[in-house]
């Protein structure tokens, strides 16, 4: 159950390119961390350039995006998180153009301490294996 949050450094980014940008992080989300895309949350962050400092100075003459990308701890190898990273700084640049610096990170949150609609991950993941197990047996 990602959460991706994608702080882009610009407010007139075009209604395709937003979802373009959506539909592609929610796609490396299944491909590079095999994660669910019915899962899977993309929030857009669009801000103007002078509300983004890097070196404490605003940005001036360029477009800068990055990811922050909530996982559950444990779901995934470190070659999947390698990959994810790699793949999404590909993207992006692609997507958006040259930027400034480009940046993700992949928050991994403990499954008792991450959940969504009131189900913690630890109690989705052992319901689902139950599930699965039950499957099996019957």
């Amino acid at each position: 159950m990602p959460h991706i949050r994608a702080t882009v450094t610009d407010p007139d980014l075009p209604a395709d390119v937003r979802r373009t940008l959506a539909e592609g992080l929610t796609g490396l989300a299944v491909s590079a961390l095999g994660k669910s895309a019915a899962r899977t949350i993309v929030h857009l962050d669009l801000v103007p350039a002078d509300r983004y400092y890097v070196g404490g100075k605003p940005l001036t003459g360029g477009r800068d995006a990055h990811l922050e990308v909530s996982i559950t701890a444990g779901t995934n190898s470190a070659g999947e998180k390698e990959a994810f990273i790699a793949e999404a700084t590909a993207f992006l640049t692609d997507l958006l153009g040259p930027l400034a610096r480009g940046g993700v990170a992949l928050h991994e949150l403990h499954p008792e301490s991450y959940g969504y609609q009131g189900v913690t991950q630890f109690d989705h993941y052992r319901e689902n294996h139950y599930r699965d197990n039950h499957d099996r047996h019957n």
